[in-house]
């Protein structure tokens, strides 16, 4: 095969793009080939349809073979299945497959086992196959009920297949653009990874590229630091630091890289939450022996959960990091801020000080302090290079990926820097198409005070940012390098590797929404990944909440800085999410009544036992019993302080001592002993 290293290739294309001559160049080199050929034979009127097909045999080389399958749709994934790891397989094409399989002669038919079936036998495959399929996705929606109905069904089995095949190309009028894992270079072959290893089998969005200049050494990762943490949390989390960080390009499980980098590009095809999990979750909820009515709107964060770990009892995260990015904006996005402040902000947390470090140390969790590139004035000139936007989108990945490494099931993404507010209303301004003073909050100053001086220069200075980019495009790339700056870059680089191995992301503030905003372009998955717990007040994070579908959790309006906001909140959410896992179903609902006596079922009412001897002791005398056939002792008690006990004293060689308690002045509630003269219901004595 001419793509060295992958048994399985996808080629999509739209009409008379080159797909099937593409493909066909791939398998030119195999000695044998199997066609399997999967439409149906041309209608008799239909001689435009029957040229077509004869072109197709005609260029195939007479050592090739062709198998039909239009009779049967599912026959497909039995050749697939049973081909030999020796043969070659051309499938052409799935366009064909799905016709059949809407076929009325074949209905009713299951068309979504069917295609899971397809879906399973290309994974299982062993021999080298190629399939080619039409690219609907970009099409027009059709105006008719089976046009629409083959559309859903031929775009599902692309999907299913695409997943399954080890590589899959584009072609467009004739040019060929690979889209998993990219341009076939064999000495950068991925390694696919092991299904049940964490992170996803395998992504197709990072391509491996080989420019043949010599690799530069990363600089190192920042210290992850923990605050009144146990020494064992604290030494899970040690070998991420500087010290024991691996360098960026390293392959990992997930990604197929090279010494030179990973290219992040738009269009990436990153994994998705479980979309069974949450619903279940959410439904269990309802079946928990809870006294009132639930969890309310906190039934979102156990079905979020839910999702982002695959299960229907999710736990609660733990262990937790902080990533506090720290980079200035330049220019009037800063206006109102005191120089120097938000690198006070910085180093406050790295010395464990301040509200994110206290409330990190309450949480159990760590935090690294980011340095993100310093950013240009925006209303002036881009606010950093093209080469930055990539390094720093590299960077942040790099970070997502130490974490997951580190055994990390929970990001909070927050940000200190100058200016960043600004930044990121520029980036909802031009991605959302909002208004700058309708995102852009006031300016409060360190007393208290609003200045409106200052939020109007923030808003001019986004005004004229985007005056000036008005004709530049308006690609995720393009508006970082522009308008969003080195934190917001690192934001997106870090929800896009976090995406990529799994890992959910808290956002909190304006810097981590603009970043969800750009991601977008890049990967549509990673929001699916993000959680947001409160707006904390914010125009812009209202914003750009409702444009990507996050509600918030909570409404406190915090405003303790970003990160901090998040990590109060966090212990509620956990708290929630061991109730969810921890609580029995309802005894109504099947499950066990803790009240039942275990051994009869019955309902157990018995009041707990004394501690031990008191005053309504009941507990046997320990005086020697009676001799048989005597009458019972009628002796009247002996009145308190005549006398002695005249009872026999205990033996000496007796092992018990003798614990009773001294017999009553007469009768009483605690007398045990029968009564010598019977009792008148007047209350005098008979007789």
């Amino acid at each position: 095969m001419s793509v060295d290293g992958w048994n399985t290739v996808l080629v999509l294309g739209g009409t008379r793009s080159g797909k099937s001559e593409f493909a066909e160049s791939l398998v030119t080199d195999a000695p044998t080939v199997r066609y399997v050929a999967t439409a149906g034979d041309a209608p008799v009127d239909d001689t435009e349809w029957a040229a077509r097909l004869a072109a197709h045999r005609a260029r195939r080389p007479e050592t090739w073979t062709t198998e039909e399958t239009a009779d049967d749709p599912r026959r497909l994934a039995d050749v697939i299945a049973s081909a030999g790891p020796n043969e070659t397989l051309l499938v052409d094409d799935l366009g064909g497959w799905a016709t059949v399989l809407l076929d009325p002669a074949h209905q009713p038919a299951d068309d979504t086992a069917t295609i899971a079936e397809l879906a399973a036998a290309v994974r299982a495959c062993t021999a080298r196959l190629v399939l080619v399929s039409p690219e609907v996705g970009l099409s027009l929606v059709p105006t008719t009920p089976l046009g629409r109905a083959f559309t859903d069904a031929l775009g599902a089995a692309n999907r299913a297949v695409a997943d399954a095949c080890d590589a899959v190309v584009l072609v467009v009028a004739g040019q060929a653009a690979w889209l998993k894992p990219g341009a076939p270079q064999p000495a950068t072959v991925p390694v696919q990874a092991n299904p049940a290893q964490a992170g996803p089998t395998r992504v197709s969005p990072v391509a491996a590229v080989g420019t043949g200049e010599p690799a530069t050494a990363p600089e190192p990762s920042p210290d992850v630091l923990t605050f009144g943490t146990p020494p064992a949390a604290a030494g899970t989390a040690g070998g991420t630091g500087a010290a024991g960080s691996t360098a960026w390009a390293a392959p990992t499980l997930a990604l197929p890289v090279v010494a030179t980098g990973l290219v992040i590009q738009a269009g990436m095809e990153l994994p998705m939450p479980d979309e069974y999990t949450g619903p279940q979750a959410i439904e269990r909820l309802a079946t928990l022996d809870v006294p009132g009515a639930g969890f309310g709107v906190l039934e979102r964060a156990v079905g979020f959960a839910a999702a982002t770990q695959g299960t229907v009892t999710p736990a609660p995260w733990a262990p937790v990091r902080v990533l506090l990015l720290h980079g200035d904006h330049l220019g009037d996005a800063a206006a109102g801020t005191v120089p120097g402040e938000s690198a006070r902000r910085a180093r406050q947390a790295r010395a464990g000080r301040g509200a994110l470090a206290r409330l990190t140390a309450d949480s159990g969790a760590e935090l690294q302090v980011v340095q993100a590139p310093a950013s240009a004035p925006m209303e002036t000139g881009p606010a950093l290079t093209g080469e930055q936007v990539e390094a720093a989108l590299r960077y942040g990945w790099r970070l997502a990926e130490e974490a997951a490494d580190a055994g990390v099931r929970l990001l909070v993404l927050g940000a200190c820097g100058a200016g960043t507010e600004a930044a990121a209303a520029a980036v909802l301004v031009a991605t959302a198409g909002a208004e700058a003073p309708a995102v852009l909050g006031r300016v409060i100053t360190d007393s208290g005070e609003v200045d409106d001086a200052a939020w109007m220069r923030r808003c001019a200075a986004v005004r004229d940012a985007l005056h000036r980019t008005r004709h530049s495009p308006r690609s995720a790339k393009d508006v970082l390098a522009e308008l969003g700056g080195g934190d917001i870059a690192v934001a997106t680089g870090i929800l896009l590797g976090a995406t990529a191995r799994r890992v959910p992301v808290m956002l909190d503030g304006p810097v981590g929404v603009a970043a969800a905003m750009v991601t977008r372009d890049l990967a549509g998955q990673a929001r699916h990944w993000c959680l947001l717990a409160d707006h904390g007040g914010h125009p812009a994070v209202r914003l750009g909440a409702e444009v990507l579908g996050l509600t918030p959790l909570l409404d406190l309006r915090l405003d303790l800085g970003e990160g901090a906001n998040a990590l109060a909140a966090l212990p509620l959410l956990r708290s929630v999410l061991a109730l969810a896992a921890e609580l029995p179903t309802h005894p109504s609902l099947g499950g066990a009544d803790e009240d039942l006596d275990p051994d009869t079922g019955e309902p157990d009412f018995r009041e707990p036992g004394p501690a031990g001897p008191g005053p309504t002791s009941t507990g046997p005398d320990i005086r020697e019993p009676e001799p048989a056939g005597t009458e019972p002792d009628s002796r009247e008690p002996v009145p308190a302080g005549t006398g002695p006990d005249v009872r026999e004293p205990e033996p000496a060689d007796d092992p018990e001592p003798d614990f009773r308690e001294p017999e009553p002045a007469g009768p009483g509630p605690t007398s045990t002993g029968p009564e010598t003269e019977p009792v008148d219901p007047s209350g005098r004595r008979a007789g």
